[in-house]
């Protein structure tokens, strides 16, 4: 198990770009299953979840050549149909949560699928109901094997219908959709998801041949077509690492240019961090976070404490509520933390509070943070990576404490950030990888 060892209180100064998007590259390379011609993804980030997908597809026959550092190709001409049932598959696509959506795009082309149990962050309960019902809706039959932790699902012909989704869950939405986009007649979607990452989807399954309208918004409307084409596809970057980055800098007390962020797909999110008092530049395409001494928390108009919570898109994602967390515990003022989606994702908050911070935690979905300014600086410590999202929230804890912090399971925290370590050295951060 590899760790990292940080040497945190240094302030970091540099120009640093964010990777592509973990979240839309899991439906973007799930959609290349739908058509026998080649498609070209750019911007694909190096991580392990990725590249584990990568991986399921090489051996389900998918025919995959890398043509730079971020580009692959992938054709899907000659997929062993056979393979999907195999324990092989099962077993791997289960160690990834993101293989979940793979069943929608095999539904439409070979009218079977197997859903194994989900896996992926330990963050709390992440059911398949939205997927299953919405396959059902579509006319797919379903069944569970209990000794496999699997659903077997399976269709003569997928037909269009009108559907209410029981929840807004974006890989349940994007599964739906690559189901739906070849099923015979229209299929209405309401309470649909329209994250940035599920409109990308939707204008690449466009650019394929399908008919999808609505796109941005929660209700869409798909009217199935018999072959989908090639295409060239660009992945976003990657919000949760510009999040990161901002927190970082304020956390850190540095000054940090991040280039190329795409800042008309990041929605509310830099409003977020300015209500924490983070003050930046947005220049172009680029955000500029200048070294600041001290941040304070805004509370709302009436004067109560702040609460920031999650909410589907446009909504604040829940992605970066970890990183708020942390990012307030060096602020002025308080705020509430209020994590409605996941019930397990604050129980991080142990770490920090053996590190120094000020942190009540009042339930498995709420915090309340007070922030002492850097009257109480934190303190580094030996502590482990729970998740993606909380390893790197650590991991700029980590950056801004006075000493050594170790922090272990690291593999968690390389799930979904692409050569972290590397990069935040080029910024001037001490932290070195252990074996």
């Amino acid at each position: 198990m590899s760790s990292f060892e940080v040497i945190g209180g240094k302030q970091l100064k540099g120009l640093i770009t964010p990777q592509g998007a973990k979240n839309e590259a899991l439906q973007i390379l799930s959609a290349v299953v739908l058509t026998k011609e080649t498609i070209t993804i750019a911007n694909i980030p190096d991580i392990v979840d990725v590249n584990l997908l990568i991986e399921l597809l090489v051996e389900m026959g998918v025919k995959v050549t890398r043509l730079n550092q971020d580009t692959y190709q992938f054709q899907a001409n000659d997929i062993d149909v056979a393979y999907l049932a195999s324990d092989n598959f099962r077993k791997k696509s289960g160690r990834l949560r993101g293989s979940v959506m793979l069943a929608g795009p095999l539904l439409a082309r070979f009218k079977k699928a197997y859903l194994p149990k989900p896996g992926g962050d330990k963050i709390g309960r992440r059911r398949l109901d939205t997927h299953i019902i919405g396959f059902q809706k579509l006319g797919a039959q379903y069944a569970y094997d209990e000794s496999i932790d699997c659903f077997t699902l399976s269709t003569p012909a997928l037909k269009g219908c009108y559907m209410l989704l029981d929840e807004p869950s974006v890989t349940g939405t994007a599964n739906i959709v690559m189901a739906a986009v070849m099923a015979e007649g229209i299929t209405t979607i309401y309470n649909a998801a329209c994250e940035p990452y599920l409109q990308q989807l939707c204008h690449m399954l466009n650019r394929m041949g399908a008919k999808i309208s609505g796109v941005g918004s929660n209700l869409l409307v798909i009217e199935g077509v018999d072959t989908l084409h090639g295409t060239d596809h660009r992945l976003l970057p990657d919000m949760i690492e510009i999040g990161s980055f901002i927190g970082l800098a304020a956390m850190t007390q540095s000054d940090i240019t991040i280039k190329n962020a795409g800042v008309q797909h990041l929605g509310i999110i830099p409003e977020k961090f300015q209500q924490l008092g983070i003050q930046f530049t947005i220049e172009g395409d680029d955000i500029h976070i200048p070294s600041q001494e001290s941040y304070t928390i805004q509370t709302f108009m009436d004067g109560g404490i702040l609460t920031i919570s999650d909410h589907p898109w446009p909504g604040f994602t829940p992605d970066l509520l970890s990183i708020v967390l942390v990012v307030a515990t060096q602020a002025i003022g308080s705020v509430l933390i209020h994590q409605k989606m996941f019930e397990s994702r604050l129980f991080f908050t142990d770490k920090l509070i053996d590190m120094g911070a000020q942190i009540i935690l009042c339930d498995p979905h709420r915090a309340t943070v007070i922030g002492l300014g850097r009257k109480n600086t934190l303190r580094g410590i030996t502590m482990s990576s729970p998740d993606i999202r909380a390893g790197q929230a650590l991991l700029i804890a980590a950056l801004s404490a006075e000493g050594k912090s170790t922090i272990q399971n690291i593999e968690q925290i390389d799930r979904g950030y692409q050569f972290i370590d590397q990069r935040l050295q080029s910024l001037g951060a001490q932290i070195i990888r252990k074996p």
